[in-house]
């Protein structure tokens, strides 16, 4: 069975999966701004659409177009806008 969550008012979901390289969620955020915390390691790659990231310690916004991957470390919070609906896939290391 799939785990789904929600958030920001359902401007945020995304379904938790297994899979070879460990525990991920595939989701979709629509466009706007939002700030998540980490409780592991995260390897967030954009899968269509573009977003743009704030990384803690940064002072600069940096975009990530489809198929491009950051890395945010664990027990952060860290910003992330997107102009239009964009999905990604993180996975949790």
């Amino acid at each position: 069975m799939f785990k789904t969550n929600t958030y920001f008012d359902g401007n945020v979901m995304s379904i938790a999966i297994e899979t070879a390289e460990g525990p991920a969620t595939i989701g979709a955020m629509k466009a706007g701004s939002y700030e998540f915390g980490t409780s592991s390691v995260e390897h967030m790659t954009v899968v269509s659409g573009e977003m743009q990231v704030m990384l803690p310690g940064e002072t600069d916004w940096k975009t990530y177009k489809a198929f491009e991957t950051f890395i945010v470390p664990k027990d952060v919070k860290f910003k992330v806008k997107m102009s239009g609906d964009t999905s990604y896939r993180c996975l949790y290391v």
